[in-house]
């Protein structure tokens, strides 16, 4: 007696794999790793989920699109970046330490297309369009056997034993900064494009099966599958599990059968059945893959059947699916295993004799396609053993879930503004200190790193980089000038802020008081209580107080600077340098094809007193008194029933007067001073107050008397 048999393996819904097919087919599968003794284990979800660095750590042959994390082959020590801040005068100086990492990831054992997004800690670490969001050197290796060696790795190794890794797509980072990640390299995942296109389980599986599988196989596609595990087989058995395909040994080698179209038709007089119970069936099924649609995080869909027989079961699929898909593969998978339910046996004459396992056939005077399990060949009859097969499901809707993704909008360019104000902050270092904020073109713009020179440019010294990323703009209209003592309400700001993902909020009088709107319009700080959206990025400004720490509220042209001077945006710079100097300062973003500068000239308006006001002079018996206010370059907040704070380490005023006789002198610790002159003379005199400050004279306030 002659038997073929076809035993089904890979569990109750499992496909039916060839394990013994007998003749010159059966050989080569027995050489093959694809069908050697069970006991392995295919691949599962988490293993493509979490970066590894383990020696001997398979690597994934990926096919479609998928989400990676891949594995780091090679890595360099963390290099460490020193800075310098502060420091002059006194005052000690700040060093500030990052670090940069250098290091390679291997991705595929297969040729790749190329690399879409990256997320590092689950945050975009490059978008869709390509942008990077943190500056970074990058290489890809598509790993084709003829790549050449990466020449970061072969000038740290040196010429000749840095690997090339051919045949393994890779991705190498080049001084990667790190203090975004807590100084440690970051956890990664790549979006991989190992194909343009969905790619079909026949193709998948004659690949992975070396040779060993002919013909087109199943038709169903997949947005990307990932081959990994220590075994090709079970590789294959969760293709066919999934496509409901079945194997057949055909001239050459073993075909992977998934059409259920009859290609004979047999006799079957008897018409006898077995139905297998129930129970041998699941009651549910749940697939669990990777969905396109959650930017590839894992996807859970279920198909249930009526009854409470049978065992829940759960597969999980390392393959792109959609919602849809997903559920209807588990759906699919659960209508076969309960048409598997049902065999039978015929016995056929000697014309049946050409018919072999993983065959579909027809019974005549029935519906329905039985597959082929084992045929028994003895004497001059035939028996055939079949498996009913499933006929096709309805396509089914599913759900993907919500899922909140990291914003990926281009970071555009830098736009740098550098001013002097009066301290925003103190900071007890009694150097000027220059107020950078920085923005960028487009919503996705983070930070830039900044440099800074007092000498024109003839050295840059390094400053970390920029703050919160700050709310800019342009004056779309002239800006009147407008009262400094009483709220401004006849003029309006016309504004267009750098893109439309900058907002502005109102501001009721409590708020204002407390400061909230500040800005920098020009060379005034001006706050407004009511913004008004205009559409786009235009906005309208209203009730506003105009002329706020002493700044001067005059006009200003149309194209004048506009900067919210926001706490976390506003980054205050401290530099040793003299007043009148020249500052250059220069920002690098991610989005910058060139290093993009701002200077400003320093005033002193950070260190030093505002001038006095209210200047007044009182002549009387050869006498001239004079009498002013002072103020406070720390205190401008109102309150009742108290002077504001001196800000100064002592009281103390220089009186200055000029007259045809020369020039005079005076210096006091109160804001009045009396000088005696000859009352019969006309003399013009120019009279100018500057208070004495801890850092330096404030301007001054003058004042002109005698003469025509």
């Amino acid at each position: 007696m002659a038997t073929l048999v076809l035993t089904t393996v890979g569990g109750l819904v499992g496909g039916p794999i060839g394990a013994a097919l007998g003749g010159l087919a059966g050989q080569a599968v027995d050489r093959n790793v694809l069908f050697k003794p069970k006991g392995r284990q295919g691949p599962r979800l988490t293993e493509l989920a979490v970066q590894t660095s383990r020696y001997g750590q398979p690597i994934p042959r990926l096919f479609g699109r998928m989400r990676v994390a891949g594995q780091v082959i090679w890595a360099t020590d963390l290099v460490e970046h020193r800075g310098r801040q502060g420091g002059g005068k006194g005052q000690p100086n700040i060093t500030t330490y990052a670090y940069s990492a250098s290091f390679a990831v291997a991705l595929s054992a297969r040729v790749i297309r190329g690399v879409g997004r990256i997320w590092a800690d689950g945050n975009l670490l490059r978008g869709a369009a390509g942008d990077w969001k943190v500056a970074t050197g990058f290489r890809l290796h598509l790993g084709g056997e003829d790549q050449a060696v990466d020449p970061l790795i072969a000038s740290v190794e040196g010429v000749g034993l840095a690997p090339a890794h051919r045949g393994v797509a890779y991705a190498v980072f080049e001084d990667l900064p790190l203090e975004t990640f807590g100084n440690r390299i970051p956890s990664l995942t790549f979006e991989v494009i190992a194909d343009d296109d969905a790619v079909l389980v026949g193709l998948i599986a004659r690949e992975i099966a070396d040779r060993v599988l002919v013909g087109a196989g199943p038709a169903m596609p997949l947005a990307g599958f990932s081959a990994y595990g220590d075994s090709a087989r079970g590789v294959i058995e969760t293709l066919a599990e999934v496509s409901g395909a079945w194997f057949a040994p055909v001239a050459g080698g073993l075909a992977m059968l998934a059409d259920a179209t009859p290609t004979r038709t047999l006799r079957d007089e008897g018409r006898m059945r077995r139905i297998a119970p129930a129970a041998r069936v699941p009651r549910s099924l749940v697939v669990s893959h990777y969905d396109p649609e959650r930017d590839w995080q894992t996807g859970v869909q279920r198909a249930a059947r009526p009854g409470t027989d049978g065992a829940a079961l759960a597969v999980e699929l390392p393959a792109a699916l959609s919602a849809d898909g997903a559920k209807a593969t588990a759906t699919a998978m659960l209508t076969r295993a309960e048409a598997g339910r049902t065999t039978r046996r015929i016995s056929a004459d000697a014309t049946a004799i050409d018919v072999v396992p993983g065959m579909v056939v027809s019974i005549d005077g029935e519906g329905g396609a039985w597959r082929v399990s084992a045929v028994s060949i003895e004497r001059f009859g035939v028996t055939i053993d079949m498996v009913a097969l499933a006929p096709p499901t309805l396509a089914a809707r599913a759900s993907p879930g919500r899922v909140l993704r990291p914003p990926d909008a281009p970071s555009g360019g830098t736009i740098v503004h550098a001013f002097e104000t009066p301290a925003l902050i103190e900071d007890g270092s009694g150097l000027p200190r220059v107020t950078i904020v920085a923005a960028g073109t487009a919503a996705g713009w983070r930070r830039a790193a900044l440099q800074y020179s007092v000498d024109d440019g003839n050295s840059w010294v390094p400053a970390g980089g920029t703050a919160a990323p700050g709310i800019v703009g342009t004056l779309a209209a002239p800006l009147a000038a407008g009262p400094t003592t009483l709220a401004d309400m006849r003029n309006a700001i016309h504004v267009v802020l750098a893109h439309e993902g900058m907002m502005l909020a109102n501001a009721d009088a409590g708020a204002l008081d407390r400061g909230a709107n500040l800005a920098l319009v020009g060379d005034e700080l001006l706050q407004f209580g009511a913004a008004e959206p205009l559409g786009g990025a235009a906005w309208r400004l209203t009730r506003l107080w105009r002329g706020r720490r002493g700044s001067a509220a005059l006009p200003n042209a149309a194209g004048t600077r506009f900067v919210l001077l926001d706490g976390d945006s506003a980054l205050a710079l401290a530099v040793d340098a003299e007043i009148g100097s020249r500052i250059r300062i220069m920002a690098s973003g991610v989005g910058d094809p060139a290093p993009v500068e701002a200077d400003v000239v320093l005033t002193g308006a950070s260190v030093l007193p505002p001038a006095p006001v209210r200047l007044l002079c009182r002549v009387a018996d050869g006498v001239l008194t004079l009498g002013w206010r002072r103020r406070s370059r720390m205190d401008w907040r109102w309150r009742d029933g108290v002077d504001a704070a001196l800000g100064e380490e002592r009281e103390a005023y220089r009186v200055t007067i000029t007259s045809a006789a020369g020039t005079q002198l005076i210096e006091t610790a109160e804001p009045r001073a009396a000088i005696t002159f000859n009352a019969g003379e006309d003399t013009p005199m120019a009279i100018a107050v500057r208070q004495i400050g801890s850092h330096g004279l404030s301007p001054a306030a003058t004042l002109a008397m005698g003469g025509d």
